[in-house]
């Protein structure tokens, strides 16, 4: 198989070899093409357990407010 890709992409993909971290880059792109494939089955797991757990109790402007409150609260 053999993919075409834009000179950016190109240099982008060729520099990640070259850290060393890949042997080429056909390991380079199986690596990314799994790690989607990983995302991918964590969305829907969870988009599963959404489903499942039936209608919040909360509408969606508390909803927000609560994601906003997480966000802008630092770890502890």
């Amino acid at each position: 198989m053999n993919i075409s890709l834009p000179a950016e992409l190109k240099a982008f993909v060729e520099a990640q070899v070259a850290t060393g971290q890949f042997a080429n880059v056909s390991d380079y792109m199986r690596d990314v093409i799994r790690e989607r494939q990983q995302a991918v089955e964590r969305l829907r797991a969870l988009i599963e357990e959404g489903e499942a757990s039936g209608d919040s109790p909360y509408t969606i402007d508390e909803i927000i407010a609560r994601a906003r409150e997480q966000f802008e609260s630092p770890a502890a």
